[in-house]
């Protein structure tokens, strides 16, 4: 009988003990079906026993040496599927040869928001992602405008994610017990294919005015321009406004807006 792991504090690990919510979140993947799956930081496989039953290749990444000898010891039939590395630093076509995937997981709570960048750099391969998060940050990227939480991960997921809330989970179900509650979410690549607009540009403009989320835009974008952009882009009637009351198709308008200065100024 091969050796239970002992959580890892600098890992971040928070083991699920509850099966019946590590059945639940298992099949969360099941409204994409038909395509691989991959799992990240599967620790003992309390989530991986459920996605190994399902009749789809299944691989696992899981950055702790001592979690992949227990899970190569526990499910020898998944043996060749168990990655040994850090998700954020893999090219993510080499895991299933450039093919489509369902990313799921009980994520690292302190990653989180880095593996879902990393999922809208590959969002391509990636049409499905669920998993369980902190609460907190599930709230974020499920928001809507005009609420307190909607922020940068709402605006840049949303833009190519239909996303659900799907439930909360309790502290009690981990050993050791995080300090927040938890939950499960699920999203889903849209329809958009383009989003009409400079998307490294719109990223920018996006973490800019979050990062002075209560000033208006026509005083945060003074971070891009200095003192370069004229009278007349700051008088625009969609200056006035505050990030978090934009909708993602407005955050387009206003990107294709700033582009527009920023060629006028001859800013690169």
């Amino acid at each position: 009988m091969v050796k239970a792991v002992r959580p890892k504090k600098n890992l971040g690990q928070h083991f699920l003990t509850d099966l019946g919510i590590a059945k639940a979140i298992a099949d969360t993947v099941d409204a994409c079906p038909d395509i691989p799956v991959l799992e990240i930081g599967p620790g003992m496989g309390v989530m991986t026993q459920f996605l190994v039953t399902k009749p789809r290749l299944v691989k696992a990444v899981e950055i702790d040496k001592e979690s992949v000898a227990y899970l190569n010891e526990t499910f020898p039939k998944l043996r060749e599927n168990i990655i040994g590395n850090d998700f954020l630093r893999m090219d993510l076509n080499e895991i299933f040869d450039g093919k489509q995937f369902v990313l799921t997981g009980n994520y690292p709570y302190d990653i989180s928001s880095q593996i879902f960048f990393k999922m809208l750099d590959y969002k391509e391969l990636i049409p499905c992602c669920t998993g369980m998060i902190q609460r907190e940050v599930a709230l974020r990227i499920a928001s809507a405008p005009g609420t307190k939480a909607y922020g940068i991960l709402s605006v840049l997921i949303q833009a190519w994610y239909d996303v659900e809330y799907l439930f909360t989970v309790d502290e009690t179900v981990f050993n050791p017990p995080p300090k927040v509650k938890s939950a499960v979410i699920r999203m889903t690549r849209n329809t958009v294919t383009d989003l009409g607009c400079d998307e490294r540009l719109f990223k920018r403009v996006v973490k800019t005015v979050f990062n002075q989320r209560r000033k208006m835009l026509r005083v945060s974008l003074r971070q891009i321009f200095g003192g370069s952009a004229s009278a007349e882009f700051y008088a625009q009637g969609i200056m006035t406004k505050r990030p978090e009351q934009l909708s993602v198709e407005q955050f387009v308008e206003l990107t294709n807006i700033v582009e527009a200065e920023m060629k006028r100024v001859e800013i690169k």
